[in-house]
């Protein structure tokens, strides 16, 4: 696939107003011919930096190529427009230092792994060929999250199917992470983030129609969990750094054993 059939691929499925910032953003253009190390799929903008926003920041300064995949441009939220949350999702992926960030466009509200779905998704994959994707954990209180966790996974199955109408090489991650924060379901292990949490912070409050919203769209008479969102994470972090003898943690799981050939170098304390 040209470099044109990449960007009009992408622009068919995602509105110009909401890419333009991203197209403005270092390495987005570059990052579709890349091979990324680590690409993160969630379905809206700002949940990778509540859920794993830390370790992408942590691997990026260990010289790791990551990459954010939105899958929604979050149209159907109380508050910003998808515009805004555009330029928010940029300005936090330069903190975030990431070498791409990209949205497939799905509706918002609408996360479906429909085939039209997971064959776009998968072309990204092929594209990308990341080692490495976190996806959101498979249970969650928002639809669109736990969709967005079979999807991501069928559309990691997909791509490596040779005889799909895909271009590029077939190609699988080799490792595929569940972000567990936002459920709180029990870890395979915590990333220890204390030294990266005060720059996760600062991605997260890039997205100020969300965070730090003007007064005149405070008040709601529907509930909505954004409004705690941001402390309860913040005690989240505090809560997973402890149980690892760190200040600030982010818990992952993966549904296959963990390998170790020496128990004596194991981390953290027991007793």
């Amino acid at each position: 696939m040209s470099h044109s059939q990449q960007l009009c691929f992408l622009c068919s499925h995602v509105s110009i107003a909401s890419i333009l910032p991203m197209l403005q953003f270092p390495g987005f253009l570059r990052g579709l011919f890349m091979k990324l190390d680590i690409l993160a799929i969630a379905a809206h903008p700002d949940d990778v930096e509540l859920t794993c926003g830390g370790t992408l920041i942590k691997m990026a300064q260990k010289g790791y190529k990551t990459g954010i995949l939105d899958l929604t441009a979050g149209e159907m939220g109380t508050r910003g427009t998808p515009e805004t949350r555009a330029k928010e999702a940029s300005l936090a992926a330069k903190i975030l230092k990431v070498a791409w960030r990209g949205n497939l466009g799905v509706p918002d509200s609408d996360v479906q792994p429909t085939r039209q779905n997971k064959m776009r998704l998968a072309q990204v994959i092929r594209d990308l060929r990341p080692h490495t994707v976190i996806l959101p954990y498979w249970e969650a209180r928002h639809p669109d999250h736990y969709h967005a966790s079979a999807l991501g996974y069928e559309g990691c199955f997909l791509a490596g199917l040779k005889q799909l109408p895909l271009t590029g090489e077939p190609h699988r991650p080799f490792k595929i992470l569940y972000a567990t924060s936002f459920e709180g379901m029990p870890a395979t292990f915590i990333v220890d983030i204390t030294k990266q949490y005060a720059q996760r912070r600062k991605a997260v409050l890039a997205y100020g129609s969300q965070f730090r919203p003007a007064k005149s769209e405070r008040k709601q008479r529907v509930f909505l969990a954004i409004d705690e969102l941001d402390n309860r994470m913040d005690l989240l972090a505090r809560h997973h750094g402890q149980l690892i003898g760190a200040k600030y943690g982010e818990p992952f799981l993966q549904k296959e054993p963990m390998s170790t050939d020496d128990i004596v170098t194991l981390p953290v304390r027991s007793i």
